[in-house]
């Protein structure tokens, strides 16, 4: 090894070690947990190793619901957050005047509070005995009948989740995707005019698939992002999730840890492997469609 790869290793170091202590090591111990029946936490002993944890997690209803919650969370908010983004970066690209100060407007959301935002959420949905709130004022003004969001119907929660993800998650998005846009080679642009191609064929031919990328890139995060999900649904319907039936995995590993049900390691370990085995698949199937339908160069 000569002079230059060594000083390369030592460079590294630091961040293998921090790496390795904060990382690699409690995974691997999240691992031996989720495989320690019966373990005692405050003893730190153990009657057993086998797969109990991990049928006792897919088997309990809490955590059925919480997986069910993700699943819908993911499945509505990345396709439409990232649908929604690239729809307005197109339009803002095409804005020559005051475009600096709509995107400044459109990127306030990412820097707000998660929490702040939540509970402006809340107060726009929730309806109590003296107010149907702001949303459902708008629904009866139409004719149409006031629910409430926040503590009725599962399907009129979890619209609420859906629109507060895509709102929180959109302004990142349309960051990313008007930067890929403003990178796109204009002389493709003319080339394509000069033919007499319409706008909707230049964005299908040209602009689409030099952007995929990222538009992968986004969805990828996308997906990881939500099913990490958790902060969100507290802001917007407090602690207490399983008894909102808006838990969700992360929420329901936390639960395993420190909430009312808390203190089973082992329960958590074995539900965050399951996630991490969950968004594992996912990343490697997104990463094979990428390989096969993505324009790299």
């Amino acid at each position: 090894m000569n002079t230059r790869s060594m000083k390369g290793w030592l460079y590294l170091i630091p961040a293998i070690a921090f790496l390795g202590v904060f990382v690699v090591y409690p995974l691997f111990d999240v691992v031996i947990y989720s495989f320690e029946e019966g373990y005692n936490s405050a003893s730190q002993t153990f009657y057993g190793i086998g797969i109990y944890n991990y049928l006792k997690v897919l088997h309990d209803p809490y955590f059925i619901q919480a997986l069910k919650n993700t699943f819908i969370l993911v499945i509505v908010t990345v396709p439409l957050s990232t649908g929604i983004a690239l729809l307005i970066s197109v339009l803002l690209s095409s804005i020559k005047k005051l475009q600096e100060l709509y995107q400044t407007i459109y990127f306030l959301p990412y820097v707000t509070n998660t929490l702040a935002v939540g509970l402006v959420f809340m107060i726009l949905f929730k309806k109590t005995p003296y107010t149907d709130g702001f949303v459902n004022q708008i629904i009866l003004f139409f004719g149409g009948n006031s629910v409430d969001f926040i503590d009725g119907p599962y399907w009129a929660k979890m619209t609420v989740m859906c629109i507060y993800t895509i709102w929180v998650v959109m302004p990142f998005k349309i960051l990313i995707l008007t930067s890929a846009l403003a990178s796109v080679n204009p002389d493709y642009y003319k080339a394509a005019k000069v033919d007499g191609t319409s706008s909707w064929r230049i964005f299908y031919r040209i602009t689409l698939p030099m952007i995929s990328p990222m538009i992968f890139y986004l969805v990828i995060t996308g997906f990881i992002g939500a099913f990490k999900a958790y902060g969100d649904v507290v802001a917007i319907f407090g602690t207490d999730l399983n008894t909102a039936g808006m838990n969700t995995i992360v929420g329901y590993v936390y639960d395993m840890l420190y909430g009312n049900a808390g203190g089973y390691p082992s329960y958590a370990s074995a539900a965050a492997l399951v996630l991490f085995a969950i968004v594992l698949t996912i990343t490697c199937i997104n990463l094979l469609i990428q390989r096969r339908s993505v324009q790299t160069s």
